[in-house]
């Protein structure tokens, strides 16, 4: 694995793993052992793991944040992290993974064909987040006045308000920014097309 500049402040690490479905059980002990090993290291913030929905294909997104890029890469470079990286052969068809600085950046997905570990993708330039951003929000935005908007009217503002950014967040998340950046892949990420 390549290094990448160092960012400042939190840093996000996702691994997209397609597991074989035959090993589901062992893959979920794995995974539980390397996340109680990786809590033991300095700027361990948490680790969220995402279950697949499809069966047929079974990948499981799974993002570790760090409080510095510093003490990430303390984690991947160390012996415990290789140990149980070399106990993960067998159990996983394909896996690739990239440092994101915490924020916006986590709703962009890589390239179902990026599985290569030794050349991680960067995030997307500034500009194209903001794009992409702007053609998710504005619409939701849109929606959530149309539909929310007279059932909140009595609110408070600060309430409705608030209800609304949960209603524009949670479909921001999902299913909005996967489809979109998916959508979009040839334009976030042009190296990572194959020829």
């Amino acid at each position: 694995m390549e290094e990448t500049q160092s960012p400042a402040g939190p840093v996000t690490l996702v691994i997209s793993e397609v597991i074989d479905p035959s090993q589901a059980a062992t893959y979920e002990a794995w995974t539980k052992g390397i996340n109680r090993e990786a809590r033991q290291f300095d700027g361990f913030l948490g680790v969220d793991i995402i279950r697949p929905r499809d069966h047929d294909y079974p990948e499981y997104v799974v993002i570790v944040k760090f409080d510095t890029y510093e003490h990430l890469r303390r984690w991947i470079r160390s012996p415990t992290y290789r140990a149980w990286m070399a106990q993960s052969h067998g159990l996983i068809a394909a896996r690739s993974q990239q440092h994101l600085p915490s924020g916006l950046e986590i709703w962009f997905t890589l390239p179902n064909s990026h599985t290569d570990l030794r050349s991680p993708l960067s995030s997307p330039p500034y500009y194209k987040q903001v794009i992409l951003g702007v053609l998710a929000v504005y619409p939701l935005i849109l929606l959530a006045n149309g539909l929310l908007g007279s059932l909140l009217g009595g609110l408070h503002p600060l309430v409705s308000l608030f209800i609304s950014v949960i209603f524009v967040s949670a479909l921001l998340t999902y299913p909005v920014m996967p489809w979109l950046s998916k959508g979009l892949e040839f334009w976030l990420y042009p190296k990572a097309r194959r020829p």
